[in-house]
C-alpha cells in the first residue's frame, strides 16, 4: 500500500482496512506521509506482548468475512504478518508494542511497532498530529511506554488510583495501596498570569447529573483567555477488564464503554472479532446493525438539539425535542427490548429481529418525527436570540480543525469531510449511498445545522433499510480460534469514528482490547473553541460538541 511516494508494505486485512508492522524509528515518517496526503491520526495505543514468548508466531492469516467475498468461498485473506525479506521488519521476541491507526485515502491503516522489554520508547508523534498528545500520555500511564521528545509528559489518566511507578496494563502488574503521602492530585495546570487575570475552576462535580470533568478557565472580565481540561475521573480499568474475558462477554463490555454509543462500540467490537476469526455475518444481520446505528444517531441528535435550545433559554425547543426523543426511545424499547439497544448486536450477528408490524411502526414514526423536526428547525431558524447566541460562538475554523484533527460530526461542521459510511462503506452502507452533511464555519450554528441534516438523512436511511431488509438468519456461529489472531473494527458512530482493536489468544479468550472514542481527538478542540468567548457561553459550546468522558477515560 502506497501512502505518498512510499510503499509501506501494508496488506489488506478487510475492506478498506490495511495492516502492517514498522520499525519504531519509521513511525514519524509514516505519520508525515499520512499527514502530507491529507489523512489523520485516528487512534494510538500500546500493548504488553512479553507474555507471548520468544517463539510467538507473527499474527496469523485472517479469513476475510464471507460477506466481503463473491460466492462466500472460504479462501484465506492476505496474511496480516509481513514476511521477512526486503522492506520487512524483524519482530522483537519479547517486549511491548505501539499501535497507530490512521485514516488515509485508501482507508484505515493500522501499523504496529515492536518495542524492547526494557525502557520501551518510540518517537513522539504529537508534533505531527497534536491529537496524539493525550493518547501518548495515557499509554505511558497505563503501560510505561514513553514518547521520546514529547513536549508534554504530564500524567493523563492517572489520578490517585495507582502510584507513579505502576503501570496497570502490564501483565505482571500487582495492585498496591497508593502512597498515603502523595499529593491529592498534583496535576500541573498551565497558568496564565498578568494584571486582571483570574482563574475559575469548574468541576469535576457539576450542578447537573453528568459525567465528571474539571475545567480550569483563565479569564479577564468574562472573556476566556485559556481553558485547560483535566479528565480521567471516570477511568474504570476497562481495558484491563477485557483481559482473559470470553468473546461473548467482551461484546457486552465493549458496548458499555460509552453508553450513548452502545451500538457503535458493540458493532466495532463484533466487526473486529469476526475479522479476526474469519467469520461470516448473515446479510440480514448486517442490515439490522446499520438500522440500529441510525436509530442511535437519531436519538442522540434529537437530545442534543433540545439541550442546545435549552442553553440559550429556548425551553420550547428543549421540551419538544425531548418529547420526540422520548417517543423514539419508547418505540425502540417496544420493538427491540431496550431503549438504547443494549446487547442487540452480538458476535456473528444480532439478537433481535424486526417483524412486519415493527417495520410499519418504525416507518410511520420516522416520517412523523422527521416532519416535526423540520417544523422545529423553522422555529430555530427564525428565533433571533437563538441565532445570535449560536452564530460565531465556539468557532473552530477549517484550517485549525484540520491541523488539530477535529473529527466526526464536529469535524464535518468545520469542513472536515470524513464519514466512513460515505467514503469507506462497510456492508450494507455500500448499497445505501449515504449523503454526508457538512458545513464550513465551525461554530455552534454549524454544528446544529449538521445535526439537523443528519437527522433527515438517518430517517431516509432507516426507511431504506426497512424497505430493503433482506431475508435470512440473524446470527452465524464464529469460526473456532486455534491460534492467536487479531482484528479491528471501524464504525461511524454519531460522534464520529469508533474503533475497536483486539487480539485473541490461542485459548480463545481476549488478550488485548483497545476501544477508541472520537472524543479523544475532539476534547482538545473544545479548549480552542472557547477562546475569546464569554464564560456563560461555555455550556452551549460544550453541548454543541457533546463529548464523552467515559469513552476517553476508559
Amino acid at each position: 500500500m502506497k501512502i505518498g511516494e512510499h510503499d509501506w508494505n501494508l496488506t489488506q486485512a478487510a475492506t478498506h482496512i490495511w495492516r502492517g508492522h514498522l520499525d519504531a524509528g519509521e513511525l514519524p515518517a509514516f505519520a508525515r506521509a499520512v499527514k502530507d496526503e491529507g489523512g489523520q491520526l485516528v487512534a494510538l495505543w500500546g500493548s504488553d506482548d512479553r507474555h507471548l514468548g520468544a517463539d510467538a508466531p507473527p499474527p496469523p492469516p485472517l479469513m476475510e468475512p464471507l460477506a466481503h467475498r463473491p460466492g462466500g468461498d472460504k479462501t484465506p485473506a492476505q496474511s496480516l504478518a509481513i514476511p521477512k525479506g526486503e522492506g520487512s521488519v524483524e519482530r522483537l521476541a519479547l517486549g511491548y508494542a505501539l499501535h497507530v491507526a490512521c485514516i488515509t485515502a485508501a482507508g484505515l491503516a493500522w501499523v504496529s511497532a515492536d518495542l524492547p522489554a526494557t525502557a520501551p520508547a518510540y518517537p513522539d508523534l504529537s508534533h505531527l498530529f497534536p491529537q496524539a498528545d493525550r493518547m501518548q500520555r495515557a499509554t505511558f500511564d497505563l503501560l510505561g511506554i514513553k514518547a521520546e521528545g514529547a513536549v508534554d509528559s504530564r500524567k493523563w489518566l492517572r489520578h490517585n488510583a495507582w502510584n507513579e511507578d505502576e503501570f496497570p496494563l502490564r501483565h505482571d502488574h500487582v495492585a498496591r495501596e497508593p502512597d498515603p503521602n502523595r499529593p491529592v492530585d498534583g496535576y500541573e495546570f498551565i497558568r496564565v498570569e498578568g494584571d486582571g487575570v483570574h482563574e475559575i475552576p469548574v468541576g469535576p462535580i457539576h450542578a447537573g447529573t453528568i459525567e465528571p470533568g474539571h475545567f480550569r478557565f483563565s479569564i479577564i472580565g468574562d472573556r476566556v483567555l485559556k481553558l485547560e481540561q483535566r479528565l480521567g475521573y471516570t477511568h474504570q480499568g476497562v481495558e484491563k477488564r477485557f483481559v482473559g474475558m470470553d468473546l461473548e462477554t467482551g461484546a457486552k463490555l465493549a458496548g458499555r464503554v460509552s453508553g450513548d454509543s452502545h451500538v457503535a462500540f458493540a458493532w466495532a467490537y463484533c466487526m473486529a472479532l469476526e475479522q479476526a476469526t474469519g467469520s461470516a455475518v448473515p446479510e440480514r444481520a448486517a442490515w439490522l446493525r446499520a438500522l440500529f446505528l441510525e436509530i442511535e444517531r437519531v436519538a442522540n441528535h434529537l437530545g442534543d438539539l433540545g439541550y442546545m435550545g435549552n442553553d440559550v433559554a429556548l425551553s420550547f425547543g428543549f421540551m419538544h425535542f425531548w418529547r420526540l426523543k422520548e417517543d423514539w426511545l419508547r418505540l425502540t424499547a417496544q420493538l427491540f427490548g431496550h431503549r438504547y439497544l443494549f446487547d442487540a448486536i452480538v458476535p456473528g450477528g444480532v439478537a433481535v429481529d424486526l417483524d412486519e408490524a415493527g417495520r410499519k411502526a418504525l416507518r410511520a414514526a420516522s416520517k412523523r418525527i422527521e416532519t416535526e423536526v423540520r417544523d422545529l428547525k423553522a422555529v430555530y431558524d427564525e428565533h433571533a436570540t437563538l441565532q445570535d447566541r449560536f452564530a460565531n460562538t465556539g468557532m473552530c475554523k477549517p484550517a485549525l480543525a484540520a491541523q488539530l484533527g477535529l473529527t466526526g460530526l464536529a469535524g464535518r461542521a468545520s469542513a472536515q469531510a470524513w464519514d466512513a459510511r460515505t467514503q469507506f462503506p462497510q456492508p450494507p452502507y455500500d448499497k445505501l449511498e449515504v449523503n454526508m452533511a457538512t458545513a464550513r464555519k465551525g461554530d455552534v450554528l454549524a454544528r446544529s445545522e449538521v445535526r439537523f441534516a443528519e437527522v433527515y438523512e438517518s430517517m431516509r436511511l432507516i426507511r431504506a433499510l426497512i424497505k430493503n431488509l433482506p431475508a435470512g438468519d440473524l446470527q452465524a456461529p464464529l469460526n473456532p480460534v486455534t491460534a492467536m489472531c487479531e482484528g479491528i473494527g471501524w464504525v461511524e458512530g454519531w460522534r464520529g469514528e469508533v474503533l475497536v482493536a483486539l487480539r485473541i489468544g490461542a485459548d480463545g479468550r481476549l488478550d488485548r482490547v483497545h476501544p477508541h472514542d472520537p472524543s479523544w481527538q475532539n476534547w482538545p478542540l473544545l479548549e480552542v473553541g472557547i477562546l475569546g468567548n464569554i464564560v456563560p457561553d461555555f455550556p452551549l459550546i460544550n453541548k454543541s460538541f457533546n463529548l464523552s468522558y467515559s469513552g476517553q477515560d476508559l
